[in-house]
């Protein structure tokens, strides 16, 4: 386990921290820019309030709630749907990057990856800008990630803009997760062909 990385019952098992939840949705698509640009996967993320790109999600409290169902109650916030969401989609814990040296006041961020249906993504973002609480406040708008490059764009333009916490790592290790499944059909290596022109260590 990477430096900084915990087991979920290691997060869930901190005294007095602090925990936050967060989720990738995606789904594949056939779905082509100006029609002959494969776009293959939707990957959600959120322009935030801040100014940030981010995974939808938000503060939960294990005290009075599962992770899961906090998480789901934070969907329902910003993107007007309350999605389930199980403990097999979590994918890693750590500690927030601005955390305080007090163990007591630590941040742990946890985070989700859950596959959909193309119908289901298209109808969250619909719901997430017609009747989401936070829409406009602390989530000014859901924003779809670019896996394709262009000329003088793309993926690679995207990774420059600002993230908040670890969220770009996030995205960037759950593409690397996803190009790696054994299942993976090898049209996606287009992912892991772009990393490698970005000089990324996959």
């Amino acid at each position: 386990m990477a430096s900084g990385q915990l087991s979920r019952v290691e997060a869930l098992a901190c005294s007095g921290c602090r925990h936050a939840c967060h989720v990738m949705l995606y789904c594949d698509t056939e779905t082509q820019l100006f029609g002959r640009i494969p776009i293959r996967h939707i990957i959600l993320m959120q322009m935030r309030f801040d100014g940030l790109l981010g995974f939808p999600g938000g503060l939960v409290n294990p005290q009075e709630e599962t992770l899961e169902a906090g998480l789901s109650r934070e969907l329902l916030e910003e993107m007007g749907v309350a999605l389930p969401i199980s403990v097999e989609d979590h994918v890693d814990a750590c500690y927030a990057p601005a955390s305080t040296p007090s163990p007591s006041s630590r941040l742990i961020t946890h985070f989700y990856v859950r596959k959909m249906d193309e119908e289901q993504i298209r109808e969250a973002e619909i719901a997430a800008a017609s009747t989401a609480t936070d829409h406009g406040l602390e989530v000014l708008g859901m924003v779809r990630v670019p896996l394709y490059t262009t000329k003088g764009g793309g993926l690679a333009s995207f990774l420059s803009h600002s993230f908040i916490g670890n969220a770009r790592s996030q995205l960037l290790n759950s593409l690397l997760l996803l190009v790696r499944q054994p299942w993976c059909n090898p049209r996606i290596n287009y992912v892991r062909d772009i990393l490698y022109s970005l000089r990324l260590k996959i």
